[in-house]
């Protein structure tokens, strides 16, 4: 394991930019007396620690999608993210270190000062503007992404979340990484692309879990078929979701979130990402719990960062 350099290559063999990648990331053993006690080995796969701005899931996701908007010469990238959207503040790190330009299309209205997620954009030379929330649920339809391109001209559109069939190709490089065995893999569950690709990686036996950051998630198990489907051919139907760990919603939290992500950074000294990872962390300690992985089970959870 080491610093692996990656550069991005247009169909003119131009260069774009040379980043250095934490690849293959490291994997851990979490040592906790509450899954020791229910028989559960816990390994964390630390894709937050890839890049400090093109972190885990972030990475893996534009990795493909960078490579296709260079090879098809597009210059600038537009993408689509909620207030906190850690996709966002990615697209626009990969636009400052890659050499696009970037545009994030807000949901919801503009606030200042911004908060530091959109700050970190920002600061990366993105061009922020914002489509009402209604407007914003038809943000892939043809009327709505025409328009984008009459006003900001042509662009590479990656999709929220990053989520597409280049994106699961991405992801689905991740569990050959894992040279322990293992029976289930855990990430975090935004807009399912992530899960899609873990779950295509996988060797017969193993499944994959998700936990949803997000209320009211249940339509994530069709994206995540309609994205198997578009990048394999078939939903490989070796993963699920968990729909009770959201904590009231997308970048909602509760004192007891709140209390678990404390008690967690003290017990091992890893500040968990409370949007997503925590509430992926806090639900597999309450399935060891309640006794939902059997005795000797081997979990992988994807630290995504």
């Amino acid at each position: 394991m080491g610093l692996t350099g990656c550069w991005i290559v247009g169909s003119e063999g131009c260069e774009r930019s040379l980043v250095e990648l934490r690849l293959p990331s490291p994997v851990v053993e979490l040592r906790d007396d509450r899954l020791a006690r229910r028989g559960v080995r816990l390994l964390l796969k630390r894709d937050d620690l890839i890049h400090p701005e093109l972190p885990g899931n972030k990475w893996r996701k534009l990795k493909y999608n960078l490579a296709a908007a260079a090879d098809q010469g597009h210059d600038t990238l537009l993408t689509f993210g909620g207030a906190y959207s850690n996709h966002i503040r990615a697209a626009a790190a990969a636009g400052f270190y890659f050499g696009f330009a970037t545009i994030g299309v807000i949901r919801g209205e503009e606030h200042l000062p911004l908060n530091p997620s959109l700050s970190c954009a920002a600061r990366r030379g993105m061009r922020l503007t914002y489509l009402d929330r209604t407007t914003y649920r038809t943000k892939h339809t043809s009327e709505v992404v025409g328009r984008l391109r009459r006003e900001f001209g042509d662009f590479y559109l990656l999709p929220e979340g990053g989520s597409n069939e280049l994106a699961v190709r991405g992801c689905a490089e991740l569990p050959a990484e894992i040279d322990e065995p293992f029976d289930v893999i855990c990430c975090p569950v935004g807009t399912g692309g992530t899960l899609a690709g873990l779950a295509a990686g996988l060797r017969p036996g193993q499944r994959a879990l998700g936990f949803a950051a997000l209320k009211g998630g249940e339509f994530l198990a069709t994206e995540v078929e309609r994205l198997q489907q578009r990048s394999l051919g078939a939903s490989s139907g070796n993963w699920g979701i968990e729909h009770g760990f959201h904590f009231g919603g997308y970048a909602k939290k509760k004192p007891e979130l709140e209390g678990f992500v404390a008690e967690f950074a003290e017990r091992h000294g890893i500040t968990l990402d409370w949007v997503y990872a925590a509430k992926m962390m806090f639900g597999i300690f309450a399935f060891a719990e309640r006794g939902a992985f059997e005795p000797g089970s081997r979990i992988v959870a994807v630290v995504t960062g």
